[in-house]
């Protein structure tokens, strides 16, 4: 078979037979990907909630990447390659969160027409997205208890609980530096929620006072992540609140009043606090 391009007419045509799959197949798995689409209920509406919520959950295993990315970049001292990583990553959280937008239309009696399908399904129990939150420092180890009958998932979550968030590794950067970052800060107990600290606080104050362009670059590119952060805590919660009211969640959580009190708190807090002092 030849692989020459064809002339049709003078002009080159791509080549269309490539006597089996197309490479673009063996890369993508695009058949494999319209195979995992398995409707719960008869409601034409289910696929749209459903494709959605596949695309989020690739969307939270592409952050995870970047993020980790981020932390190899950071541990190595490239700070300029760790905020490319981090811009980048912000473009996928934009895109995560523009997916909220067909589910948040649905009116109550079409998310109901197969709601019941759900069964006590719910997307807090998703093990990529606890690894998400535990990256960015938000961290619970009752999160771990849904997945205690899949021993590997359970593991590789409770690893991640004990291991430093990318705040973690931002802030031990810092200190290489020079900068005053308190060392009972990072020797902290890491299983638990970041809790706002006064030092790091002063420090990120002084960077934002400091004319070190690289520090500042890192400083906007982890606003902009928790910027977009809130705004998709904020929009799951205005999407449930359009289509459920303040109904207990699928998965037994308080729904809107559990969301609620998720969207009060900010990932990186210092960085919103700083800015008061400069």
């Amino acid at each position: 078979m030849s692989t020459c391009p064809v002339i049709h007419g003078g002009e080159e045509v791509p080549k269309l037979d490539f006597g089996g799959t197309t490479p673009y197949e063996d890369y993508v798995h695009a058949s494999v990907l319209h195979t995992l689409q398995k409707q719960a209920s008869d409601d034409p509406r289910e696929m749209s909630f459903l494709v959605i919520t596949q695309i989020m959950e690739l969307y939270f295993g592409l952050l995870c990447f970047e993020w980790r990315q981020a932390q190899l970049e950071l541990r190595a001292d490239d700070l300029r390659a760790a905020v490319r990583t981090l811009r980048r990553s912000d473009l996928h959280l934009q895109g995560l969160n523009a997916a909220w937008r067909p589910i948040a239309r649905m009116t109550p009696g079409e998310f109901n027409s197969f709601r019941d399908a759900l069964g006590e399904g719910s997307g807090f129990q998703s093990g990529v997205y606890r690894e998400l939150e535990f990256l960015l420092g938000e961290k619970s180890r009752s999160m771990l208890v849904p997945h205690r009958a899949v021993p590997e998932l359970h593991e590789s979550l409770e690893a991640q609980l004990a291991a430093p968030s990318l705040y973690d590794d931002v802030l031990a950067a810092l200190r290489r530096r020079g900068l005053a970052i308190p060392v009972a800060v990072l020797e902290r107990d890491l299983t638990k929620t970041y809790e706002p600290d006064a030092d790091v606080e002063e420090v990120w104050a002084e960077i934002y006072r400091g004319d070190d362009r690289d520090l500042l670059e890192l400083g906007e590119a982890l606003t902009d992540i928790a910027e977009e952060f809130a705004r998709w805590r904020y929009d799951h919660l205005l999407a449930t609140r359009r289509s459920m009211g303040a109904k207990v969640g699928t998965g037994g959580s308080a729904g809107v009043a559990f969301l609620e009190k998720r969207t009060r708190r900010s990932v990186f807090p210092e960085l919103w606090t700083a800015r008061s002092f400069v």
